[in-house]
């Protein structure tokens, strides 16, 4: 089992890959929004792979940094830290101008009760972002609930279905898409939509809320039957490769584990794990919002952990008393309400 540092390290490790990909980057590295749930193990990779590819190059991470865990673990790997409010214009017209952007920063939850917020942060702030750094290469942290709800037995919106978000919240990540888009076509910007689904860190995660549920034997949903997920570090990896794709012509790149997972499956293999019983309500549904991730792994490989494996490290986490987020996902949610 693995103790924080060791967790850590494993979503931060750099492949030989993406050392070779660091190789051939031109310009420094900002990660904006990198104080939040994926942020501090993909800079803390970005910064493993840019001193073993041995080419001098910055990676910066700019964040409000609220969280003192993530303050020390940048602290602890030499990541250079800008602390700054990027909903300010004048922090933003500060930051130093870099080539590669990966962009994180986001709003989702309290959408529902204060959804003027969330477009600020999901759409005005990548207009304030955008018309700083012009031209810049960015990898744009998005959803896949900017697709609509499918059956499992359609194997998932691939990158070729139109959006079709529900709700504000989602409606304002297809706005942070159109952003960029913009910057992209009057910038002269190039942009990758990294539309990720469920990214697994053990410390939260659609295994973990599984998990919870199971140990409290509240009853589990089944409206929405699947869902996809992957790796944390996988994730990290591809989000950094992906700054070579990224295209004035915009890149559409969905990123989860090709798998979909049954829900009732997922519980009872946990529930067994936990040595608990899982409680389930309603009937299966007939739709979730599902992805087809064949495009990344045609790009980057077969994530390096499967959907088997991360149940049973999230069973082993939780049970040694591991720390969480409190960062529900919310996966059950069908009409967009956040």
């Amino acid at each position: 089992m693995w103790n924080e540092l060791e967790l850590d390290n494993a979503l931060s490790t750099p492949s030989e890959a993406l050392v070779r990909d660091m190789t051939r980057l031109e310009g420094d590295i900002m990660i904006l929004g990198a104080g939040g749930k994926v942020g501090p193990t993909l800079s803390v990779m970005a910064k493993r792979a840019v001193e073993r590819s041995g080419v001098s190059r910055r990676v910066i991470a700019v964040s409000r940094f609220t969280d003192p865990f993530v303050v020390e673990l940048l602290k602890r790997e030499g990541v250079e830290t800008i602390s700054a409010d990027l909903t300010d214009a004048d922090q933003i017209a500060k930051l130093p101008k870099v080539k590669n952007i990966i962009f994180m920063a986001g709003r989702k939850f309290g959408t529902a009760g204060s959804a003027c917020e969330t477009w600020e942060m999901n759409v005005a702030v990548p207009t304030l972002v955008t018309r700083h750094f012009g031209e810049a290469s960015y990898v744009v942290f998005s959803t896949s609930n900017v697709y609509p709800f499918v059956k499992p037995e359609s194997g998932g919106n691939d990158e070729s279905v139109p959006p079709s978000p529900i709700g504000e919240y989602a409606i304002s990540c297809l706005g942070r898409e159109r952003i960029f888009e913009y910057a992209a076509r009057h910038y002269g910007a190039k942009v990758v939509n990294f539309r990720l689904s469920y990214a697994i860190d053990l410390r939260y995660g659609i295994l973990f809320d599984l998990s919870q549920w199971i140990l409290k034997g509240q009853p589990i949903p089944l409206g929405v039957p699947a869902f996809n997920c992957v790796w944390q570090r996988y994730a990290n990896e591809v989000a950094l490769r992906s700054l070579h794709i990224a295209s004035g012509n915009v890149e559409n790149l969905n990123v989860t584990g090709p798998e979909l997972v049954s829900v009732r499956y997922a519980a009872n293999r946990l529930a067994a794990l936990l040595r608990k019983e899982a409680v389930f309500s309603g009937t299966e549904g007939e739709r979730g919002i599902l992805c087809n991730a064949q495009k990344c792994v045609q790009l980057f490989g077969y994530p390096d952990m499967g959907v088997s494996e991360m149940m049973e490290r999230q069973a082993q986490w939780i049970l040694a008393g591991g720390r969480q987020l409190g960062k529900p996902t919310h996966f059950e949610e069908q009409k967009g309400n956040f």
